[in-house]
């Protein structure tokens, strides 16, 4: 095909989770319901650590960070999913498209490197206890979560640059629910060499990096932990690395296997992997932290029974005004 056929595509149309008429409104309640639970369950974790004083450590002050990421991860993907539920066309323009490509991006790699972080928090607990106030102190956890930004800003921004400067002609049916980068590089007409190179290099060293800290500070941990004396020691320890670990698990494990394979290979399970870390890991982080930590539900409940007294609270100014009048 000539340069002269070769034209910038104006907007992409996403084939979604189904092709199916019949599919349209179930999916899209089914997955309103998890975008609702996502957004609530997330405010809720942030709502309860601003509020409670014990919970002001850097363990929650980043579980509140992750929560914040976990609303915006979600909330670049599913709301113009949700729309493309009941509409007929499911366009998307080239430029709502990278850009929803570049902020997809920047949230994943947040959450990977909090993920880090939180398990770099946990390593410096349980394994030096009594210097733990003085190595998390609070300018170190502003570093960290400055780091974690600014390379996931950057490391998106190269990334989105890279298939920008692609050519796209012929089809423009993305064979996913959002623009994520194999699905649209699998449109372009001209090479993806640099993309996938950049990809299986740069981009596989971005989500590496955190998960070889994560293996290593938990390597550190076990061995710390196999030398406490007691057994309610152990248990102890255990309890405030499973809720950390079950979010891992459940990240890096979606991640790993739709994006450490060739370009070619890029199937419709794919899709159900992306699921699984853009909108149910989200979902589940609340319920696993509050669920396996004493604290976290001390500080809903509290949460909770403020909000439940100042609705009850107002209730009786009101009932008070109208019988006034």
């Amino acid at each position: 095909m000539g340069m002269s056929n070769l034209t910038r595509l104006s907007e992409f149309i996403l084939i979604g989770l189904s092709s199916h008429p019949e599919d349209q409104k179930p999916l899209f309640a089914l997955f309103l319901i998890m975008y609702l639970v996502t957004i609530t369950g997330n405010l809720l974790i942030i709502l309860a650590i601003r509020s409670d004083p014990k919970l002001q450590n850097p363990m929650y002050f980043f579980l509140s960070i992750l929560s914040f990421a976990d609303i915006c991860y979600t909330t670049v993907v599913v709301p113009k999913m949700l729309v493309n539920f009941l509409s007929e066309t499911k366009t998307i323009s080239y430029a709502e498209c990278m850009t929803q490509m570049y902020f997809f991006l920047v949230f994943g790699n947040i959450d990977s490197y909090l993920l880090a972080v939180m398990a770099i928090d946990r390593y410096v607990a349980i394994c030096n206890p009594f210097h733990y106030v003085t190595v998390m102190n609070h300018r170190r956890c502003t570093l960290l979560l400055a780091f974690s930004v600014a390379f996931s800003c950057l490391h998106s921004l190269l990334h989105v640059l890279l298939v920008n400067r692609l050519t796209f002609c012929a089809s423009n049916v993305i064979q996913h629910f959002f623009c994520d980068v194999n699905p649209v590089l699998k449109l372009a007409c001209s090479s993806t060499f640099v993309n996938e190179v950049m990809a299986m290099t740069e981009g596989m060293a971005s989500v590496m990096a955190p998960c070889i800290c994560i293996i290593i500070s938990y390597l550190r941990i076990l061995i710390a932990v196999f030398n406490i004396p007691s057994a309610s020691g152990k248990c102890k320890a255990f309890s405030t690395c499973s809720s950390h670990l079950t979010v891992v698990t459940l990240f890096y494990g979606s991640i790993s296997y739709e994006y450490f394979h060739p370009l070619s290979r890029y199937t419709v399970k794919d899709r159900v992997a992306t699921i699984i870390y853009t909108v149910l890991t989200s979902m589940l982080n609340p319920f696993i932290y509050t669920l396996r930590n004493k604290d976290m539900k001390r500080g809903l409940e509290k949460l909770i029974s403020r909000i439940k007294a100042q609705m009850d609270m107002l209730s009786t100014t009101q009932a008070n005004k109208i019988h006034g009048s």
